[in-house]
């Protein structure tokens, strides 16, 4: 009997050896592929992180620095005065405060029209709205020069008509910007009309049970639930009429100054430095001067905007 029980005891401790090395087999798999995972993660981080860091690395250098091979990431003799450079380059105390007003307006009626044009695509069925669909992507494909002398044409002709000055003011970018041919105007239609068919429809329906009518249906229940997503594509569109170059300098040309035309002039306005050439801290300082505003509404709206990107709290019937 007790060689029975001696035998099982053993098998016993021998099933435990044999889990206790899988186990442990199993966990030393877990944490090399959890290494592999952050490993790669940290490799394409740096893909796109390796740009900005060797941006703020040159900001900081001196000019003898920059002609130093020897000198890659970290500057010999640490100065500031490229950003001093830089700001006066860019009239940063003018084109900053326009840049901001002006690309915030932009995003205003561009969010606006996105959240209304979405909402219609998604709620209502009406007749060639399959071609309108077509038309509003097909604006995104062709290329802005493409639309661009089509544009200049209108705008000469409504000039003429009607008497007032168009090309050389805001007022162009502003009227694309509320008649969903801002910049790509497509995109934030297509995200809340992706959002709105998440919102099921019997909400709608027990609106106007309720006596609502078409407006307050689309501002109590559509306008309610998505203001995460109003925040993503405010900031988008932010971010878009920001870095905007090409039409701004063909509709506005230079009636107002904003920090990105004044970044393409940089060259032409930067003075020379004490090795007799342009100096590229200074062109990188100012690079940096001109995302600074981006990165500083990003970390302060972080949360919000990862929120309304992931929003996915309402599912559809």
């Amino acid at each position: 009997m007790a060689s029975k029980n001696d035998q099982s005891v053993i098998d016993l401790t021998k099933m435990n050896k044999f889990s206790f090395a899988k186990l442990k087999k199993l966990k030393a798999v877990h944490v090399i592929s959890k290494i592999a995972i952050y490993f790669l993660l940290i490799c394409i981080g740096f893909v796109y992180l390796e740009p900005i860091f060797e941006m703020i690395s040159k900001s900081i250098m001196s000019a003898k620095d920059l002609i130093d091979p020897s000198i890659t990431w970290i500057a010999k003799h640490f100065t500031l005065s490229n950003f001093k450079e830089a700001a006066n380059t860019l009239d940063v105390s003018h084109s900053l405060i326009n840049s901001i007003w002006v690309s915030a307006l932009f995003a205003l009626g561009q969010t606006i029209v996105s959240a209304t044009t979405g909402f219609a695509l998604s709620r209502y069925s009406f007749k060639g709205k399959g071609l309108w669909f077509g038309m509003i992507v097909l604006a995104f494909i062709l290329p802005v020069p493409l639309l661009t002398v089509p544009r200049i044409i209108m705008l000469d002709s409504l000039n003429t008509a009607i008497g007032v000055k168009l090309i050389g003011t805001i007022i162009p970018q502003l009227l694309m910007s509320i008649l969903g041919q801002g910049t790509y105007s497509t995109i934030l239609i297509l995200i809340f009309y992706n959002f709105f068919n998440m919102i099921p429809k019997s909400l709608d329906e027990a609106a106007m049970i309720d006596g609502a009518g078409a407006l307050k249906v689309f501002y109590h229940v559509a306008i309610r639930l998505s203001l995460s997503t109003i925040l993503v594509v405010f900031m988008f569109a932010f971010v878009f009429n920001w870095n905007e170059t090409y039409s701004t300098s063909t509709l506005m040309r230079n009636s107002i100054e904003l920090v990105p035309n004044q970044l393409t002039l940089f060259d032409n306005n930067l003075t020379t430095s004490d090795v007799g050439s342009v100096n590229e801290a200074s062109k990188m300082a100012a690079t940096l001067i001109s995302i600074a505003p981006l990165l500083l509404l990003y970390a302060l709206v972080q949360r919000q905007f990862i929120e309304g990107i992931e929003n996915a709290g309402i599912t559809g019937e």
